[in-house]
Order: C-alpha cells, then sequence, then structure tokens
C-alpha cells in the first residue's frame, strides 16, 4: 500500500493512503464527531465521552496547529474517503514525555465504516508517518481486552502485546484492564 505524506503552508497536514487522507479536525466537523463519538458501540472502548456539540468544539478548538511533540499532548486527524470527503472516523497521536521518541496512537472508525477496511488502512497511514516524517523510535497503543475487533487491527499492523494492566483505567464508572501494544520502527521496517 503506498502512503504518501505531504505538508501544505506547515498548517494543513495530510497523510494519504490509497483510499483515505488525514486533515486537522475542523469546527464544522463538531456535529459529526459527536455523533459517532457518542454512539453505545463507541463510547464503550473510549475514555473520551463527550456530553454534548460544544464539547466537540472545544475539543477541536484546543487541537495542535501541527505535530510539535509537546510534551503530553494530542495531535488529532479526521480521518476522510479521498471519494467524497466523508470523516469516516479520527486518529489521535500523544506525544509523550520531553524528549521522548515515543508516542501513543489512538483511533475510532465511525460505526457505520466499519468493516471496510479503514482502520487498517488508517492505522499504516499513521503508523508510517510517525515513523518516517516524525521520526519517532517507538508506537505504543492501549486497548481494552474486550476490543476484539481492535486488538486483532494492532497485531494485523505488526504490533506486539507489551503488558497488561489489570483494572488500571476507569471508564463507563468501572475499573477495566489495559492492554499495551507496541511497535518498534525497526520491525515496522522489517516487515
Amino acid at each position: 500500500m503506498e502512503i504518501e505524506v505531504e505538508e501544505k503552508n506547515s498548517i494543513e497536514l495530510f497523510i494519504q493512503t490509497e483510499r483515505l487522507y488525514f486533515r486537522k479536525l475542523h469546527w464544522e466537523d463538531a456535529e459529526y464527531v459527536f455523533t459517532y463519538r457518542s454512539a453505545p458501540e463507541v463510547q464503550k472502548f473510549q475514555l473520551w465521552h463527550p456530553k454534548d456539540i460544544e464539547d466537540v468544539r472545544i475539543f477541536i478548538a484546543n487541537q495542535q496547529q501541527v505535530p510539535c511533540n509537546m510534551p503530553n499532548s494530542w495531535f488529532q486527524l479526521a480521518m476522510c474517503r479521498k471519494a467524497d470527503g466523508r470523516i469516516v472516523g479520527d486518529a489521535g497521536i500523544h506525544f509523550l514525555e520531553q524528549g521522548s521518541r515515543q508516542v501513543e496512537i489512538g483511533y475510532t472508525v465511525a460505526p457505520e465504516y466499519q468493516n471496510n477496511g479503514y482502520g487498517y488502512e488508517a492505522l499504516l497511514g499513521i503508523i508510517r508517518f510517525v515513523f518516517s516524517s516524525l521520526g519517532k523510535h517507538k508506537i505504543t497503543a492501549s486497548v481494552d481486552p474486550d476490543n476484539a475487533v481492535s486488538i486483532h487491527l494492532l497485531k494485523k499492523c505488526g504490533m506486539i502485546k507489551e503488558a497488561h494492566f489489570r483494572k488500571s483505567v476507569f471508564v463507563n464508572n468501572m475499573w477495566k484492564d489495559d492492554l499495551v501494544y507496541g511497535l518498534l520502527k525497526e520491525e515496522f521496517e522489517r516487515a
């Protein structure tokens, strides 16, 4: 799969795959992002549960304009279909401690676009971007052990289970286990 990374005026960033392109979330995306992010099947596995559209607008307004390696910050992107520009989900890159060459990634595919290969295609695009354009050494992803689809996707992209933390995340008013998957740059390049 060919993946391109293109910068537009250092402000609008694009990652392109065969069927998708990524861009910053825009103000006008708030309603649709709220729709899929508040769906019960999505909230079941997500830590962020927007209360209303205003919550999403605040989230969008507080996003970095470019990925800048600011510790404990997220750079969130809309995943859009090339065919019609529709958002199919979003993905984020979490910059860890100062000077770290590691990031955590997260992704959400809207329910109506699941089971079409968009998650796999998007995840590969993000991985390539993180290693080739951001020069990172390692990527991690945190996943609920009950999220079999996401675990399968991480494994398919070459990520390896590194940890299982018991009842370490409080989500939906209960303590849940957390799995951490990781991928090193050299592992990705070998694959």
